[in-house]
């Protein structure tokens, strides 16, 4: 989404976003505010151009462990109604420092899910992290590397799990700890370009901002809601 100023997000989340989204904004401090607000006009543009259709046509339903699904959550597994059913896509979208990161499937085939996750690097660089957030391979992956790398191998990780999370509706139910994401299958790492420049032209996108990393998870199967 193109830069806009905070008058023109006003306007567009007023008409496009739901009365539960604009309620959950109106709970947060100025700054944040904007951020949830310009994440969520950017992210219901994201659906309509994918789906070919106005954005003023989609209505938000999240989905949530806790609290269900429909227009009047505004939290968990991102959805859109369309033309009064669900619309065929599958969304995941993930906010860091300023930046939004958007994942999509359009008409996903049967037992699909998606994950993705956008993590500072910084972040995750303080003291206690690993032993709450890594499991014990992981520790020892990670200190068996390059010390200049570790930083960046400790957010992979985190963003793999977040990622991971996401897809299998779990979220941070489960502790992190006890999540091995070393050699899952589904996931895919993304690096800054700086980093980790495209093997060919016919790669596509493959990298993030400076200083940050990112994740994908997609499977199939029964996970857990």
């Amino acid at each position: 989404m193109d830069h806009v100023d905070s008058a023109a997000i006003e306007v567009m989340a007023a008409e496009l976003l739901s009365s539960a989204e604009v309620a959950r904004a109106n709970a947060m401090a100025t700054a944040p505010r904007f951020d949830f607000l310009a994440s969520r006009v950017a992210q219901q543009r994201f659906a309509a151009e994918l789906l070919g259709v106005p954005a003023s046509k989609l209505t938000a339903a999240y989905e949530c462990p806790q609290c269900g699904t429909g227009a009047d959550v505004a939290h968990g597994r991102p959805g859109y109604l369309l033309d009064g059913g669900s619309a065929p896509l599958l969304l995941s979208a993930s906010r860091a420092s300023g930046w939004l990161l958007l994942a999509a499937v359009v008409r996903p085939g049967k037992g699909l899910r998606l994950g993705a996750d956008l993590e500072s690097v910084a972040a995750t660089e303080f003291a206690g992290f690993d032993e709450v957030a890594l499991t014990a391979n992981e520790r020892r992956h990670l200190a068996s590397m390059e010390p200049g790398r570790r930083s960046w191998e400790r957010a992979r990780l985190w963003a793999r799990k977040e990622a991971w999370l996401k897809m299998t509706g779990e979220g941070l139910r489960v502790r992190p700890d006890s999540l091995d994401v070393l050699d899952k299958p589904g996931l895919h790492d993304y690096e800054p370009f700086s980093d980790h420049e495209p093997s060919s032209h016919h790669e596509p996108f493959s990298g993030v901002p400076s200083g940050f990393v990112a994740a994908l998870a997609i499977g199939t199967g029964a996970v857990p809601l």
